[in-house]
């Protein structure tokens, strides 16, 4: 896909959204069941994955890990708006990568100690770019990247989360 392929595909959203900003909220969603042990099943819509345990908590690292599953959104959204953005902009991207590091303290989950946060304390995002493009444009393209990704922004702005319990 070029810019010109991109900016069409895109152009009548953008005014569909600039002309009624409420059909632009959507709702997502995921669904997942709980299996046997301590394992639960998420239909990504593309394949079932199984998450389970960190070998950190016990687990036997045979099943997905749902900190490697987040710290994977990030990354493939963070690739995904990149390849948009470096399109729009028409800065050739021959190859690249992204990654992502995550520090966790399992003590925190675990309960082994109070003061150890549960969840992430520091997050890395990297990219490695092949491109001709000169690095003052690659460097807007991270930017806008930076910019427009909606699980980073996710991350770094802590929306509110309300939990609930049902039945089945």
């Amino acid at each position: 896909m070029n810019a010109e392929e991109l900016k069409a595909l895109q152009a009548p959203l953008k005014d569909k959204y600039r002309e009624r900003p409420a059909e632009a909220l959507v709702t997502l969603r995921a669904e997942g069941s709980l299996a046997e042990g301590v394992a639960c099943r998420v239909d990504t819509g593309r394949a079932l994955v199984e998450a389970g345990l960190h070998p950190a908590t016990g687990g036997t690292g045979a099943q997905a890990c749902s900190g490697d599953m987040l710290l994977q959104a990030l990354a493939a959204c963070a690739g995904v708006t990149l390849r948009a953005v470096a399109t729009a902009f028409g800065a050739e991207l021959r190859g690249g990568k992204v990654f992502v590091e995550g520090d966790l303290d399992f003590r925190g989950t675990l309960g082994v100690a109070k003061d150890a946060p549960v969840g992430f304390k520091a997050l890395r995002l990297r990219f490695e770019l092949d491109s001709p493009a000169p690095p003052e444009l690659l460097d807007k393209v991270v930017a806008v990247t930076e910019r427009c990704c909606v699980v980073l922004q996710t991350l770094r702005a802590a929306p509110t989360v309300v939990v609930t319990r049902g039945a089945l």
